[in-house]
């Protein structure tokens, strides 16, 4: 529904009772509160963001498995992963395109349909077929970049500022929740049927029914509610145009035009590099993490080195465990550490990004050094710095909602997207395991170097770290000034 300013006086009458009347045009305003089904639809959106990212995460959780069943080394074996993000990356821009301008329902729908099918196919390939298995990665990563993308911004639509932080808060609990999932219900499916493909025939069962009840429950179109949106000026001169479906804003832009305005978006740019490094540190640990204990383990001679069929995966259950509770307390602690400061600070949200991340790097390399000698106490610490990454989920969003016009949001969200991935997570695994591959070749082969190897190469997380947390300092420099013109 359009908001419609009224006439305006054309003659303003004198005395109190005229003025009065003339403050502001009686105009009829939709509802402000959400409905019941609002509320249902981000249930949907929650589900199907959880089954999500247990694909994601389901590769990583029976890595060992994998690598033991193609004969691969660590370079080979990062690899799984940088195809899986590539395309991930790659096809978030076409999908932040299409977002903006025709119908999202339509396409979460086919998003979800495609990744279910391509996973549900990799689960029947043998041996032989490594290459094959290798594109089935993309493809999934494909189909999750439609819902990534798109979901986010139905979520903007339907909320205000206020309950938009809260619902965003929840929404992206289920990143880490899910994530942690994955690395249970991979590991665990293997041990129980003893063969680490059914872990992909899972997922795809669920991505059927998140499809259903998308299809029953979320609308065909939202429109952006705000406040700005529902103002009209008195002089008359501005008045509020009625939104084209399926498109934010008075006017459509070119792709282009909306890369350019954005690349002058400096809280968006600085941001975008912190959801980078952030991404590169959490990829390059999710994945390599459990294989890092199982090696640490090995030279403690706490565990026999892996002779069986299907390997240990106490490792990846444990460390989904901690992906899941970390993951949930630290988005929930972030979303009100900066509700709380926002009241007094207008760069609160910036600046708690960079002081987690900061912290989390120092966890990180603590983990890292103690990991030969004390196992709990390098879980222990994967803990606390996994926790202050999870701090950052909904707030880097928040920052991006308001620094950026509501018609630009799908393709600043891709855009952020494709940056993330291509210098974050896409060669963050890939670029541990060929480092770790360079120094276990100069080096007598033993299961000593072959911990070491991965230990100095996990150091290169230490410093993405850091400078993740200097982009988010940066960020704050610019923050108010960006917040204000998107508002204009």
């Amino acid at each position: 529904t359009a908001l419609q300013p009224q006439p305006l006086l054309k003659r303003q009458n004198r005395g109190a009772a005229a003025a009065h009347r003339t403050q502001c045009p009686s105009v009829s305003v939709p509802r402000t509160s959400p409905a019941r089904r609002d509320y249902l639809v981000v249930a949907v959106l929650c589900y199907a963001n959880l089954i999500n990212f247990m694909d994601w995460s389901i590769v990583p959780g029976i890595l060992l498995d994998i690598q033991k069943y193609f004969w691969l080394g660590d370079g080979d074996t990062g690899l799984l992963q940088t195809v899986f993000t590539l395309c991930y990356m790659l096809a978030a821009p076409i999908f932040g395109f299409l977002g903006d301008r025709y119908n999202r329902k339509l396409i979460l729908a086919a998003g979800i349909l495609f990744w279910s099918g391509a996973t549900l196919g990799s689960s029947f390939l043998s041996e032989v077929y490594y290459r094959i298995f290798i594109l089935s990665r993309g493809l999934v990563g494909i189909g999750t970049a439609s819902y990534s993308t798109i979901a986010p911004t139905i979520i903007a639509d339907l909320f205000e500022e206020g309950k938009r932080t809260i619902v965003l808060s929840i929404f992206y609990i289920f990143i880490p929740v899910g994530s942690g999932l994955g690395y249970v219900l991979a590991a665990g499916m293997a041990e129980i049927t003893g063969d680490w493909h059914w872990a992909f025939r899972v997922t795809p069962c669920m991505g059927g029914l998140a499809l259903v009840l998308l299809i029953l429950l979320v609308p065909h179109r939202t429109q952006r509610r705000t406040a700005a949106h529902r103002a009209l000026s008195i002089s008359g001169t501005r008045r509020v145009a009625e939104e084209k479906p399926g498109v934010h804003g008075t006017a459509k832009t070119t792709w282009c035009q909306d890369v350019i305005s954005l690349a002058k978006n400096w809280s968006f740019v600085w941001s975008s590099l912190g959801v980078t490094a952030i991404a590169f540190v959490t990829g390059a640990l999710g994945t390599w993490v459990p294989v890092f204990l199982y090696r640490a383990q090995i030279v403690q001679g706490i565990v026999p080195p892996c002779l069986q069929k299907s390997c240990s995966s106490s490792n990846s259950l444990i460390f989904g465990g901690i992906t899941m509770g970390t993951g949930i307390l630290g988005v929930i602690a972030g979303a009100e550490v900066a509700r709380r400061l926002r009241k007094i600070n207008n760069k609160a949200d910036p600046l708690i990004c960079a002081t987690s991340m900061f912290i989390s790097a120092l966890c990180l390399f603590a983990a890292l050094m103690v990991a030969q000698t004390n196992i709990l106490a390098t879980f222990i610490f994967v803990a606390f710095g996994e926790l202050f990454l999870s701090v950052n989920w909904a707030v880097v969003t928040d920052i991006l909602l308001y620094v950026v016009t509501p018609r630009r949001q799908s393709t600043a969200i891709a855009l952020q997207i494709l940056v993330s991935h291509l210098l974050g997570d896409a060669g963050s695994p890939y670029l541990i395991g060929i480092i770790a591959n360079a120094i276990q070749a100069r080096n007598v082969p033993s299961f000593q170097w072959s911990f070491w190897s991965m230990q100095y190469s996990l150091v290169i997380c230490v410093f993405v770290g850091v400078f993740g947390g200097g982009f988010f300092l940066l960020t704050s420099f610019y923050v108010e000034e960006d917040r204000q013109e998107a508002e204009r």
